[in-house]
């Protein structure tokens, strides 16, 4: 793989809010958190939200891979000032820096008519697969498309694992760019995209849910009857008292695997009313008379 010139210029750790440091684990967390919070599907019409979107994917494409990661931090340690400007002179051979970069990193450096070569891994390929919510809860055998060297395109049938989180990478051993001189092919690195469900959001190995209720059912408490993934439905009991925001759980009601089950979070926001009638009126006047005390009184 060739060496960027933008390595040199962007700090792709920052933009994920990771330290150079971070383990591969915490950079993937990063990611899949920013890549919910600014996704077009839930910032429509929001250009500084999708430009944001598109620096933090090119960032992951980097640093959330490991191979080059690993190059990308060689590259940086050999200077904050960048490629432009340099050049290099070997027995009368006048180039720019970034040649004899890209020939370090690629195991080939040449000097005059001197040429070395090694076995080299052919160039990994990447590929975006867009899947449904349920999808990418349930598995789904298909195929995904990627360009190859020689600019075709190929088509490579996988096999979607159960549970794929937005932004995930698979990685297919030896689906990319043939190698030279008797080295490996590439891989095909497929970047997974789920579309947003209508109702549940997911959180690991948990759906999420924003349950709409009233102010006198948070007040007085209610048995409200709350969806489940993939139908159906449970009983959650809201104690009295409840405040917007609280957040219920919902024991195995999540994703399940081999191994567990996840839980379903339920947040609850409380509504108000737009519109009341005389009478609604009437009784939340008198119902104020019974509550004096403003909670921003600090006195």
């Amino acid at each position: 793989m060739d060496v960027k010139r933008e390595w040199f210029e962007i700090d792709y750790y920052s933009i994920l809010g990771v330290s150079p440091d971070a383990k591969e684990k915490d950079i993937q967390k990063a990611y899949r958190k920013l890549a919910r919070d600014l996704h077009p599907d839930q910032n429509p019409g929001d250009t500084k939200a999708e430009e944001r979107f598109k620096d933090v994917s090119a960032a992951y494409d980097v640093i959330g891979d490991p191979e080059t990661r690993s190059k990308y931090d060689e590259a940086r340690q050999m200077g904050p000032g960048g490629m432009g400007g340099f050049s290099t002179n070997f027995n009368g051979q006048t180039g720019d820096i970034s040649d004899l970069i890209n020939s370090m990193f690629s195991g080939e450096a040449s000097f005059g008519q001197a040429t070395h070569s090694r076995p080299q891994k052919g160039e990994n390929h990447q590929a975006q697969l867009r899947l449904s919510f349920d999808e990418s809860i349930n598995g789904i055998e298909t195929s995904v498309t990627s360009g190859t060297q020689s600019g075709k395109t190929q088509s490579v049938k996988m096999r979607i694992p159960a549970g794929v989180e937005d932004g995930q990478r698979i990685r297919l051993k030896g689906k990319g760019s043939p190698g030279s001189h008797g080295g490996p092919s590439g891989d095909l690195i497929v970047i997974i995209r789920v579309t947003p469900h209508e109702r549940f959001g997911r959180d690991e190995m948990n759906f999420t849910l924003q349950l709409p209720v009233s102010f006198i059912e948070a007040a007085l408490g209610a048995d409200i009857q709350i969806p489940t993934y993939p139908s159906g439905s449970v009983t959650l009991r809201l104690p009295a008292g409840t405040q917007t925001g609280s957040t219920f759980r919902v024991k195995g009601e999540g994703i399940k695997d081999e191994k567990t089950s996840g839980d379903l979070l339920v947040t609850v926001e409380i509504t108000v009313p737009q519109q009341l009638d005389k009478q609604q009126k009437k009784a939340l006047q008198e119902l104020k008379d019974l509550f004096p005390a403003n909670p921003n009184d600090q006195t």
